[in-house]
């Protein structure tokens, strides 16, 4: 799960490798999905400590939301060095998911505490709270609609204001139930979502709930470094130049790509 940590990191990380899931569970996904990958423009330094739940990035400023209790946090980050510029951390109880920019404000999504924590972009100070009842995992937002995932199958449409739920959609690869959705971007119409325990990322219809496409996110890392690391998991679009940010858990560096057809 998003958040599946309430022990100490390096026990965790023995726990999901010996489970498979440090970059290494990858299923293969169905032959008939179309195939894209990753074209690498840039890389950046990141910080190593930082449990990556929630990424976004608007103009030159980089979002991130951090979990593990009693260490999650909301910071803005700068891209070209990885140092921290502004920082608020989260009561030790909860544990930090999924973030979405809308307007002025940002929207944090937390693990298990059913709370979405609503803050002034400016100020990082907090300005209200929504509640849910099912777990928190990635949040994105249309233009119009928050996109929400709780770590299974479906995807939930909140309104960005009072985070009422309006709809809902089963994700399908190949007629198939996608589960394990994780971090959430939205671009031009699109949702791509991080599907955890995996280095695949699923590009999926949000009317339908079809994956239109799945993106092989291995071999960002080299071997020294994804052995003191943890899964893919952070995605942002940059919109000036339709590039992506890419990175994830205890990562030590954030690729900037683009996507490719796969040959």
């Amino acid at each position: 799960m998003a958040g599946m940590s309430k022990l100490p990191i390096a026990l965790f990380l023995l726990l999901v490798a010996a489970c498979g899931g440090a970059g290494d569970g990858n299923a293969e996904p169905p032959a008939e999905i179309p195939r894209k990958q990753l074209e690498i423009v840039r890389t950046y330094p990141h910080d190593s400590q930082a449990f990556t739940q929630g990424l976004l990035v608007r103009g030159d400023q980089v979002f991130e939301s951090t979990g593990l209790r009693g260490q999650s946090s909301l910071r803005e980050v700068d891209l070209t060095t990885g140092q921290i510029q502004r920082r608020v951390d989260l009561p030790p109880a909860l544990f930090g998911e999924g973030l979405a920019s809308v307007g002025s404000q940002l929207i944090q999504l937390t693990w298990t505490a059913g709370v979405a924590r609503v803050y002034d972009r400016d100020s990082f100070a907090l300005v209200r709270e929504h509640r849910y009842t099912t777990q928190g995992w990635g949040l994105c937002y249309d233009g119009s609609r928050l996109v929400m995932s709780d770590g299974s199958s479906t995807l939930y449409f909140r309104d960005p204001a009072t985070f009422e739920l309006q709809r809902q959609v089963e994700v399908r690869q190949a007629g198939e139930p996608l589960e394990r959705l994780n971090e959430l971007e939205c671009v031009n119409g699109k949702v791509y979502a991080n599907v955890f325990e995996t280095d695949w990322i699923a590009e999926i219809d949000p009317a339908s709930g079809d994956v239109t496409a799945v993106i092989d996110g291995s071999g960002l890392l080299t071997a020294s470094e994804r052995a003191g690391a943890n899964v893919l998991n952070g995605i942002a679009y940059r919109a000036g130049g339709g590039t992506f940010l890419i990175t994830g858990k205890l990562w030590p560096r954030m690729f900037e790509v683009r996507l490719v057809d796969a040959p």
